[in-house]
């Protein structure tokens, strides 16, 4: 497949409220759009990385400058996803960056071909579970309200971020709210260290499916420890940035369920070999979100409806974060979402309101 162009595309997306984690509060988010161009059309990827570099070390700046310096230059003339995941290999990091580029290649690839996201993948469903991520609260009546709010759309998981100072008090009050039936989780986002041990495992009363990301990011073995002081499994999320990292995750016991994030694994080729690896060795996964527009959780949903994917993910509607999406949005039905079946991606922007909404665009001949 010939690539003619690529354009890089900054857009200005609010949030329909804000979201609050243990490192930082959202109002908005400043996405980097990547449409690659070939004779026979295009694909697109969205860029994950936050505005500054909280969640990971990457950052929207940042990816962009790694996309037009290195990434897109070392495209062969004529390359598919797996021949532009090779060329990007050698550049260490910008995981986020590559993943939007091979997203974008792998779309216009597909585009090109007549199949499906879905199909390629080798998913077996039609439509996936959704969960939905709650933020940090500055109450616990305003967290019941919303909590209540989310299942009466019909959400079937809910996540609660945690940190330290909101953790026992939030988690207890919703599950008595809502019942022992709730499936119910948090996700600290690497606020704890392992001398916060024995106040996680008063976690345990509440029959959680799982705490996310306890601690540091870099520290697997620390996790392999906590695991065995605390009966509710361990989930990664930071920690895997790989599949060789998954399968370190795996054997030192660091974790039972991963939560898998395209864009901070490098891309959905590499989701894939996550997928795999986990579902051989009996490790539950379940894709995470970074409150993507609808071209980003188009790619998700495809990747949630694997067979290896057996819990809800954070694959929200559209509404969830946005009052407009930059695609024709995802509805909830009865607590699940459909997976496109378009070529590609399976769904494409709506003009009009990507126009309105974008800041800058540069456009890069390769």
């Amino acid at each position: 497949m010939k690539i003619t162009g690529i354009e890089l595309r900054r857009i200005a997306m609010p949030l329909v409220a804000p979201f609050r984690t243990s490192f930082g509060t959202e109002t908005g988010r400043d996405v980097l759009l990547v449409r690659v161009v070939t004779p026979d059309g295009e694909g697109w990827g969205e860029c994950v990385a936050m505005s500054a570099p909280l969640y990971s070390s990457e950052y929207v700046d940042g990816a962009a400058e790694a996309l037009r310096r290195f990434l897109i230059p070392a495209l062969p003339a004529h390359t598919d996803a797996h021949g532009a995941s090779r060329a990007m290999a050698p550049f260490k990091g910008h995981r986020m960056a590559k993943a939007a580029l091979e997203t974008a290649v792998l779309d216009a690839q597909l585009r090109a071909d007549g199949r499906s996201l879905a199909s390629f993948f080798g998913a077996d469903r039609d439509r996936v579970p959704c969960g939905v991520s709650v933020g940090i609260m500055n109450s616990v009546p305003e967290l019941l309200d919303a909590v209540e709010g989310y299942l009466s759309e019909g959400y079937i998981r809910i996540k609660l971020k945690i940190e330290p100072g909101w953790d026992l008090a939030p988690v207890r009050a919703v599950r008595e709210r809502f019942g022992p039936d709730l499936p119910l989780q948090v996700d600290a986002n690497a606020a704890y260290t392992l001398a916060d041990a024995p106040h996680l495992a008063k976690l345990d009363a509440f029959d959680l499916l799982l705490i996310e990301q306890p601690l540091a990011n870099d520290d697997m073995v620390q996790h392999a420890a906590l695991a065995r002081k605390v009966t509710t499994p361990i989930c990664l999320d930071e920690s895997i940035e790989s599949a060789e990292h998954a399968a370190a995750a795996i054997t030192l016991g660091a974790c039972s369920i991963i939560n898998v994030k395209p864009g901070r694994i490098g891309g959905y080729l590499e989701a894939r070999r996550i997928h795999d690896l986990a579902r051989a060795h009996g490790v539950a996964l379940w894709c995470g979100g970074m409150l993507e527009t609808g071209i980003g959780r188009a790619a998700n949903v495809a990747l949630a409806a694997l067979p290896g994917f057996t819990l809800p993910g954070d694959t929200s509607a559209s509404r969830r974060y946005f009052a407009t999406d930059i695609t024709p949005p995802f509805e909830l039905r009865d607590g699940h979402l459909d997976v496109p079946t378009g070529p590609g991606i399976g769904v494409e922007p709506v003009q009009d309101i990507l126009d309105e909404v974008t800041t800058a665009t540069e456009w890069i001949t390769t």
